[in-house]
This record gives C-alpha cells, sequence and structure tokens, in this order.
C-alpha cells in the first residue's frame, strides 16, 4: 500500500481512495493522518513528525471526551489533588460530563458545544454556580489536553461561562449571636461552637483540629489540616488552599472553653490504657472519635430552634464571624488573613453587603474630624 520513507519517518498511501500516512510515536504506536492529495499529506505528515519530535502528541480524532477525562482523572488529578477535589470532578465528569458530551470526539470539542450543553443544565434546574462549578472542571481538564497537544484550544475557556448570582448568606446579629452563645452554654460541644463563631474556621478546619496546633500561652490556634469522610472514613487531609494553613489569635472566652475542653480529654484518657483519643483532635464524641459533620450540623440546627433564632447553615457562622469583625471596622485584609482566603477580592466581594455599616461609621468619624476642625478654626 505504501511508498516506504526513511526509518521513523513515516509512510504515504492510497486507502479506500484516500491518502494516508501512518508514522510512530516514541511509545511505537502508530498514527494516522490523512488527506485528499498526497501532497496534502505529506504536508500533514511532515507536520505531525515535527510535533512528535517536539514532544506534543497529534490530534487523535478516535479520542474521545469520555475517554480523555477518565484519562484525565486518572493521571493528572488522583494522587495530586485533595480526595474531595478529586470526588467532585469525578462527580462532574461522571453524572454530567460524559452523559452530554462523552461520544465527542476531544479534537472536535467546540466552544458552542460547551455552550449548549450549560444551557442545558441550567434549563434543567441546576443553579449557575453549579454550572459553572462544572466547566471549571472541563476547563481544567482541557487545560492539560492542550499542554499535550490533544486539541488546538482550550474550548471551556471561550465558551462563555453562566451568570452567576452571588450566594445569599444570613450571618447572625450582634445580638442574635449573644442569644446563641448563651443558649449553648454548657452544652458538650459549646467550646466547638464557640470557637467556630469567634475565628471564622470552617466545619472541616475545625473538625481537623488537633491539640499540638493549640497554643495556650500566647492564645493561638494553628490550622494544618482538616477533616473529611472519605469512603464513610474520617481523613484528615490538606487544608483547602495554601493560604488555608494559618496561625490566628483566639479570643480569652474561647480559649478558656478549649481548656476545659483539654482537661476533660486528659481525664478520659485517664480511665483507659488505649489511646482514647487516637488523632489529637480538639472536638471528639464522647468516646473519643472523629465528630460527624452532618451531626455537627444537627446539633447546630437544634441550639438555633432552642434560642428561637432563624435556621442558618453552620458555614455561616464563618460569614458571622466575618460579618461582626467588619462592622467594627477590622481592615478587610485582616479578615482575609483570618478566613484564609487566597485573594482579598474573594474576602471583599462576599461581603460587600456589610461595608455599607462600615462606610457610615467611616463618614460619621469624617464628620467628627472636620466639625471639630471647622469648630476650632472659628474659635
Amino acid at each position: 500500500m505504501s511508498q516506504k520513507r526513511g526509518n521513523g519517518e513515516g509512510s504515504i498511501g492510497q486507502y479506500k481512495g484516500r491518502w494516508v500516512a501512518r508514522y510512530t510515536l516514541p511509545n511505537g504506536r502508530r498514527r494516522a493522518v490523512y488527506g485528499t492529495t498526497r501532497a496534502e499529506t505529506a504536508q500533514k505528515l511532515a507536520a505531525a513528525i515535527r510535533n512528535r519530535d517536539a514532544g506534543i502528541t497529534a490530534l487523535d480524532e478516535r479520542t474521545t471526551v469520555e475517554a480523555f477525562l477518565l484519562q484525565w482523572l486518572e493521571l493528572s488529578v488522583k494522587g495530586r489533588n485533595r480526595p474531595s477535589t478529586h470526588m467532585a470532578y469525578a462527580s462532574h465528569v461522571r453524572v454530567h460530563l460524559v452523559p452530554a458530551l462523552g461520544s465527542t470526539p476531544l479534537a472536535r470539542l467546540t466552544p458552542a458545544d460547551v455552550e449548549r450543553f450549560m444551557a442545558t443544565k441550567l434549563a434543567a434546574g441546576l443553579s449557575p454556580s453549579t454550572v459553572a462549578r462544572i466547566r471549571a472542571t472541563l476547563r481544567r481538564a482541557l487545560t492539560v489536553a492542550l499542554r499535550q497537544g490533544m486539541v488546538v484550544r482550550n474550548a471551556a475557556a471561550l465558551a462563555d461561562p453562566p451568570r452567576n448570582q452571588p450566594r445569599e448568606f444570613t450571618p447572625l446579629s450582634r445580638d442574635e449571636a449573644r442569644a446563641f452563645l448563651e443558649t449553648i452554654r454548657g452544652h458538650r460541644l459549646e467550646a466547638l461552637f464557640v470557637v467556630a463563631l469567634t475565628t471564622g474556621l470552617r466545619q472541616g478546619e475545625l473538625l481537623g483540629l488537633t491539640w499540638d496546633g493549640v497554643d495556650f500561652p500566647r492564645r493561638r490556634i494553628t490550622v494544618r489540616q482538616a477533616l473529611q469522610r472519605i469512603g464513610g472514613e474520617p481523613t484528615l487531609v490538606e487544608p483547602k488552599t495554601a493560604k488555608s494553613r494559618r496561625t490566628i489569635t483566639v479570643p480569652p472566652v474561647a480559649m478558656e472553653l478549649l481548656r476545659s475542653q483539654h482537661d476533660w480529654h486528659t481525664a478520659m484518657q485517664s480511665t483507659t490504657d488505649e489511646p482514647w483519643n487516637r488523632l489529637g483532635l480538639v472536638f471528639t464524641s464522647v468516646t473519643g472519635t472523629p465528630l460527624d459533620g452532618s451531626n455537627v450540623t444537627h446539633v447546630f440546627q437544634r441550639m438555633l430552634s432552642q434560642a428561637g433564632l432563624p435556621r442558618i447553615r453552620f458555614h455561616d457562622l464563618r460569614h458571622t464571624c466575618a460579618s461582626l469583625l467588619l462592622a467594627q471596622g477590622t481592615h478587610m485584609r485582616v479578615i482575609m488573613e483570618q478566613l484564609g482566603h487566597s485573594q482579598i477580592s474573594l474576602t471583599m466581594n462576599t461581603y460587600s453587603h456589610v461595608m455599607p455599616e462600615a462606610l457610615d461609621d467611616a463618614a460619621a468619624l469624617m464628620q467628627d474630624i472636620l466639625t471639630d476642625d471647622w469648630k476650632s478654626s472659628l474659635s
């Protein structure tokens, strides 16, 4: 069929009326390019060989979106990201991307395909933020495909994302926070709730906090890991971002509760020769095992009800902390560091609704300053 070229340079010939050129990849696999004339096919072969020699894999129209995404999850995500990240990406791939786009040849995926996919998901009732996260997963995968020369453009990056509405949250007011604290006084999880409210730690960070991260003399705690349920098993994982690994100062009221918590743990350990709290966690069940996040949330909701407060998410304690600090004039960058945000823009966008109160206070302060100066100048 073919007219031989030099060793490794490929071959060109005709097959069923089409010109075809075949060449060998470094891993021994054979690839083919096609053309309507011998000259066109020779040009494609030369380009493919140049890419091969430069370490760029030629486009393979037999590779589907499904095949690539499954390979991406296994080789580029698994083991290189937090288990929760892998689980989230895998869910996006399995539930959404593969059923809709899986049979499409990877090299032929277009921005229009991605935009139609997102429109379908929005029409099916998914929120814009959820669709945006699915698109982000595809975009990350296609970034790898682009780097490997499997596509010539990132179709997800070029597709317009859905218009996202900022997620609303309902922080507790100062009076509501005090009512909540009064209700949980003496409760077994009082220390957990107070630390959550006064520090803004995420639930996973709280449940993964260990005693070696508590500095009693300086009233500081260090976040080094988070607790997550992976395959049903409690597992300590890396923090959400590099900024999430942080040390913050704890108010005296919270530190006193942590001291009481530590004394209780010491007393419980003295009752057995076996390690009572194997992971060294600050917040545990009565048997020394890691707390389950959903159970903590159920208790939290019950305490809100007892206090006569509206139902909010546990995560809204984090928002309450930030909102109260901002209302007291705390600098936005301080709040960013407290919460472990990766960028100050995230902090500002999240808590912009609290800014009017801070601006009112600033205006009142400016009025006092200018009024005093003005009055003194007249006297």
